[in-house]
């Protein structure tokens, strides 16, 4: 029976779960991210700020998102994954091509809240499923790949989101990329299948629970005292802060400062994530690996170095004079920053017992959301306006920057200190 549910989860075939789950983050983060190339269009027809503007694009998709995303990852713990992730699916992409029938604020907010509501059931319940596929020592690379989704949804949202909304308009962006996502759920939900859980969980002594999930408060004290879990979500969570910025900020302030279309900045921006995030994400997550064998401090540690060497790329980025070395700051940044993703993904859900992961992925997802997304633009927004009196169009440029600077920072930081707690968990290695 162990060997028929190995053959049936392991060989090539976890790689194609693997490609699939990676699809699903791709769809996840294009519907989140498809509004920041249109968000010029929807400001113009609604005569918006960009502090509203900054809500719709993250504090909407939050909301939702912070309720659910805790009851969300508890489930995931308990049920099977692989149909959670299926309806999960099918119900953000529905609600992502309702943004398309929007008549004004009111209801554009509406339906960005319903795409925070499906998304909530994506994240933890795939990263679960991929820690039972594959064995912790190539767990960062797994990982890594399954990260490439945070890159080709932003190319797809950005390239093919200009180029649809300069020939049919910002509603049918919505719709044309939000349906295929419907399908994906059927297909998921029809040829995934769920692996054994906890499957190559060892635990160094005698562990209750490890695979059966146990009362909430009992599980949130054990993640609270795990100091790996609980300093690598916060290091990572300022990690997502500039990223969500710029992946939100950027088109728009292209667009007003150089003399480019939407579609050219899609393009632009799609072909430069395509070429840095996908490299990045996967070497990234090969190298985390390959210093940790060595010791396992570097996975946190080469996170550390990372951020200190994006900080002065993305800092000068939006101060270059040219349109061209905007991009090319941005690119060497991108890079350094996603190539992280792997190795933060795998310490979150290596440092928890099996029957915690789902719970953990959904508590990390949390923080990330309510920094990165919930708060960060609606807060950059909010200088936007402030300062726009005194700097123009380029009262957006230093809102990031300041932003930037800081949460990068901040992130070395605690990527340090997660280090110096790798080796009071034995089981992050």
């Amino acid at each position: 029976m162990a060997d028929q549910a190995t053959s049936s989860t392991g060989g090539i075939y976890r790689y194609y779960v693997l490609i699939m789950l990676m699809l699903t983050f791709m769809f996840n983060i294009t519907d989140r991210l498809v509004m920041s190339i249109l968000i010029e269009d929807i400001k113009a027809e609604f005569l918006l700020s960009d502090t509203q503007i900054g809500l719709l694009a993250g504090t909407a998709f939050t909301a939702f998102y912070l309720l659910l995303g805790i009851p969300a990852g508890r489930l995931a713990d308990r049920t099977n994954r692989k149909n959670m992730v299926a309806v999960a699916l099918s119900m953000w992409s529905l609600m992502a091509a309702l943004c398309g029938a929007a008549i004004g604020f009111w209801t554009l907010l509406l339906a960005r809240l319903g795409v925070g509501v499906g998304e909530a059931g994506g994240g933890p319940p795939s990263v679960s499923i991929i820690t039972d596929y594959f064995a912790p020592h190539e767990l960062s690379r797994a990982m890594g790949i399954f990260a490439v989704g945070a890159v080709l949804g932003p190319v797809l949202g950005y390239a093919a989101g200009g180029l649809i909304a300069e020939t049919y308009g910002w509603r049918w962006t919505f719709i044309i990329l939000g349906l295929p996502g419907v399908l994906l759920g059927i297909i998921l939900y029809l040829t995934v299948k769920e692996p054994k859980r906890g499957r190559y969980f060892k635990p160094d002594g005698p562990q209750t629970g490890a695979n059966t999930q146990q009362p909430f408060m009992t599980t949130m004290r054990s993640l609270w005292k795990n100091s790996v879990f609980f300093r690598v979500v916060l290091a990572n969570s300022f990690t997502n802060i500039p990223s969500f910025a710029f992946a939100i900020w950027l088109a728009p302030t292209l667009i007003r400062n150089y003399d480019v279309t939407q579609g050219e900045v899609g393009v632009y921006l799609g072909a430069a994530l395509f070429v840095a995030g996908v490299p990045g994400m996967i070497l990234g997550g090969y190298l985390a690996d390959y210093l940790a064998k060595k010791n396992p401090k570097w996975r946190p540690w080469y996170c550390c170095f990372a951020m200190m060497l994006t900080l002065p790329f993305w800092t000068f980025c939006l101060l270059a004079n040219s349109l061209e070395m905007t991009l090319t700051l941005y690119i060497i940044g991108y890079v350094l920053l996603v190539s992280t993703q792997g190795a933060a993904i795998s310490m979150v859900q290596s440092s928890v017992l099996p029957s915690e992961r789902g719970t953990a992925s959904s508590i990390s997802s949390l923080s990330i959301n309510l920094l990165g997304y919930g708060i960060g633009p609606a807060l950059i927004g909010m200088m936007s306006d402030n300062w726009a009196s005194d700097y123009g169009s380029m009262s957006l440029s230093y809102a990031v920057i300041v932003t930037v600077v800081f949460s990068l920072i901040m992130a070395a930081t605690l990527f340090w200190w997660t280090g110096k707690a790798v080796n009071d968990e034995p089981a992050i290695v």
